[in-house]
């Protein structure tokens, strides 16, 4: 894994702070503007990666971020439009074309060609378009048929309801203790200030299956569901609302993939069956891979609870660029992450083309730099690697090594043993 982290914004190497006076303050930017800074210190202790920033600084930095967003608002047309249309025929050309050769699934070459073309075809479909459409990136365009409140996806999880548990929940307190439940999805351990409790010794088990599974762990966490069975509210009318469209939606995916088109193949019941099972595996190991390679590499920040009361529009942009972590690769990499290979500039600006986010990201590193900021990226190989050393390292307590854990075993053996020896000597 490469991070990359520039001097303090206060160092001569830095870009001089605009000297006129920050923008008129509303709601929450009348503490920043008249009280200075305020940092909240985690349990662990961990620095502030931004302490050495002024409030002139940060809300410096936020508006040289709304000017680039509205520069990338303002140059949106035809050249993006033709690009997600083309993703779109692509994928469903894909879609089609391996679901025809997979009627004759039971020769080998047939599931091989139509099992790997399914499976890219489903990734494209849930990164590229699903996610990003979802998220409002091409509502401008005014189409009815590419617009977040129309898209449904090729997943278990109902649009409805992984839109507010993404966009509004996810997006709005990113990487915040105790508000932002993608911090481990409410079942891993992935940052020191989060609790240790025994059953995290099994999370390297439980990321692995969760990634197998990954579409029904997001059901389940669209729902809430551990919540609802720990607090017992489970006959809550939302909750009961929100989990019959959850399991009509399961019902529809698994009767498309496990029914109705290994039946269309006929004598090929089986492979078919067999192809869309594999398809579903790749496209959910993909799927987790890249989303723990933008949130949970070394190098990414957490922010204590109350760290965002009456945070200004600079410090969420600061929160976003410190909390996310990119991949560096080829451009088809890129188009078969959906563009989160940028999740550093995805989180700046969620609802921007994701074509966009290629072009902008050395002009987001050039400002992590210029104002003393981590930007952390690296290969894709390096950053899964990094995410599941942190998976493994927080599934026990903080501090813990074998090395010392054999040395205190062996400090308390001598200390039991170190009473009878004396008598046996006296």
């Amino acid at each position: 894994m490469t991070t990359t982290t520039a001097p303090p914004a206060t160092s001569p190497a830095a870009a001089p702070v605009p000297e006129r006076t920050p923008a008129p303050a509303r709601g929450g930017e009348v503490r920043a503007a008249t009280e200075g800074r305020r940092h909240t210190p985690k349990p662990s202790g961990k620095p502030d990666p931004t302490a050495h920033l002024s409030v002139e600084q940060v809300e410096a930095l936020g508006r040289e971020l709304d000017a680039l967003r509205q520069e990338v608002v303002d140059s949106r047309g035809a050249r993006d439009a033709a690009y997600i249309r083309k993703v779109i025929t692509v994928q469903r050309s894909l879609e089609m074309g391996s679901r025809a050769v997979l009627l004759f699934s039971k020769f080998p070459p047939a599931w091989v060609l139509g099992t790997a073309g399914l499976s890219v075809a489903k990734i494209l479909e849930n990164m590229e378009l699903g996610h990003n459409i979802m998220h409002g990136q091409w509502d401008w365009m005014r189409d009815p048929k590419i617009h977040s409140t129309a898209w449904e996806w090729d997943h278990a999880s109902p649009s409805e309801l992984w839109k507010h548990s993404h966009n509004e929940l996810h997006h709005t307190f990113t990487n915040v203790l105790g508000r932002d439940n993608d911090l481990g999805y409410g079942i891993m351990r992935v940052d020191e200030d989060q609790e240790w409790k025994p059953a995290h010794i099994a999370q390297p088990l439980v990321n692995f299956v969760t990634a197998c599974i990954f579409e029904y762990g997001i059901v389940a966490y669209d729902l809430d569901l551990m919540k609802h069975l720990d607090e017992g509210t489970t006959d809550d009318e939302e909750f009961r609302r929100n989990l019959r469209a959850s399991l009509r939606k399961v019902g529809q995916q698994s009767a498309k993939d496990y029914l109705v088109h290994p039946l269309l193949s006929g004598p090929s019941f089986l492979h078919t069956l067999a192809a869309n099972a594999v398809a579903n595996l790749v496209r959910n190991l993909w799927t987790h891979s890249v989303i723990m390679c933008g949130h949970f590499p070394e190098g990414v920040e957490t922010f204590a609870t109350d760290s965002i009361e009456g945070e200004t529009r600079g410090e969420w942009y600061l929160r976003q660029m410190i909390g996310s972590a990119n991949i560096h690769g080829s451009k088809a990499m890129h188009v078969m992450t959906g563009n989160l290979s940028h999740q550093i500039e995805h989180h700046l600006f969620p609802d921007l083309p994701s074509n966009r986010y290629a072009e902008i990201a050395p002009r987001i590193r050039d400002i992590c730099e210029r104002y003393g900021l981590s930007y952390t990226t690296g290969a894709l190989h390096e950053q899964v690697a990094s995410a599941w050393k942190q998976v493994l390292r927080l599934s026990l307590p903080n501090g813990f090594t074998v090395r010392g854990s054999a040395a205190g075993a062996l400090r308390r053996l001598g200390n039991r043993l170190r009473a009878p020896l004396a008598a046996v000597a006296g």
